[in-house]
């Protein structure tokens, strides 16, 4: 595809705002999921840390 230039390529054929805006949510949207996937395991580990905790204090509350 030949553009003629950097400014007919950053314009996309008049359909810039589409093709740009696309990236943009895309990218929002990954960087998000990995906020949220880093957010969800530092919760994850923290739970498990005090449980590991509460069993080192109590090791029969844990059994059935």
């Amino acid at each position: 595809m030949n553009w003629g230039g950097w400014s007919n390529f950053w314009a996309m054929g008049g359909y810039a705002g589409f093709v740009w805006g696309s990236y943009g949510v895309t990218l929002i949207a990954l960087a998000l999921e990995v906020y949220v996937l880093r957010r969800r395991r530092t919760r994850a580990l923290a739970a498990v840390r005090r449980a590991g905790q509460q069993m080192a204090r109590d090791p029969d509350e844990g059994t059935a």
